[in-house]
């Protein structure tokens, strides 16, 4: 009995380390979902859709879309999408009169390269100066909005470039929060390699901002956004749409009425991501 209770324990052992070599060698796989290009989007009504490709600090080409309702210099919104998103849809919406950014994340899309944490920093970066460069886009008044994942990017580009704003989409406070919570019997914190922690950065951003969560979201729980909520330096907003899930809550006339009035509502000039 008890060689058979050791054999079984000595089994499980096997199967647990084979778990946890399997997560670790393949998380790039299970974290970034990439997704070919879609059809070219159709700007909103009054808006001029530009297919834009751009050189990222280390030469690849990264791809995506702007649509601009002016020639004059304008509000500028950049978006950062989810983990298995191509984001060329985002563009096709009518956010206040604002020009819409959309590059895809390496991987995805048209965009070259492999995807991870720290180059998707990067690339943020590379993104927003490539916007201010542009005579079209008002430097003062440049919003950044990530969803899901993309709340990490977005957050990091606010603590490194002047913003006027940030709104999240179902944020989260850090990735190994998140893994560890759906992932309790696995040694997360030593296996992660990308880690997103929005909550080391949180505190120092002064910056307003925008919180839109799911009730029911079933991929990241709403404790990782409020988290996060308490943990913003600047002034804040909280939207909870009640029974929403994480992949169905942008079909909310909520959503996008909570976007509008914050984007309306950025109307001083960014005084920069940290004080």
């Amino acid at each position: 009995m008890r060689r058979r209770v050791l054999e079984l324990l000595k089994i499980a052992g096997v199967a647990v380390v084979g778990v946890v070599l399997a997560m670790s060698v393949f998380q790039e796989r299970l974290i970034f979902l990439r997704q070919p290009a879609g059809l070219a989007p159709r700007p909103p009504p009054g808006g001029v859709l530009e297919r834009v490709q751009l050189r990222a600090s280390d030469g690849a080409q990264l791809a995506g879309w702007l649509v601009r309702h002016s020639a004059s210099a304008s509000p500028l919104l950049i978006y950062f999408g989810g983990n298995a998103e191509e984001v060329s849809w985002i563009v096709s919406q009518r956010f206040a009169g604002w020009s819409v950014l959309a590059i895809n994340y390496r991987g995805y899309g048209d965009s070259e390269g492999e995807p991870g944490e720290a180059v998707l920093f990067r690339d943020a970066v590379d993104i927003y100066d490539y916007a201010v460069s542009r005579n079209d886009v008002d430097r003062s008044r440049i919003a950044i909005m990530g969803r899901s994942l993309g709340s990490g990017v977005a957050v990091h580009l606010a603590a490194h470039r002047p913003v006027a704003g940030v709104l999240l989409a179902a944020p989260f406070d850090s990735l190994e929060k998140v893994a560890a919570r759906i992932y309790p019997f696995l040694p997360v914190r030593w296996m992660l390699r990308h880690r997103f922690d929005s909550s080391a950065l949180a505190p120092a951003l002064k910056v307003p901002a925008l919180f839109i969560v799911a009730e029911r979201d079933s991929i990241i729980h709403p404790d990782h956004a409020r988290r996060l909520h308490e943990l913003w330096g600047g002034a804040k907003q909280w939207v909870e749409l009640r029974g929403a899930d994480h992949n169905d809550f942008d079909g909310r006339p909520e959503f996008w009425n909570a976007i509008d009035a914050f984007l309306r509502s950025l109307a001083m000039p960014a005084e920069g991501g940290r004080r």
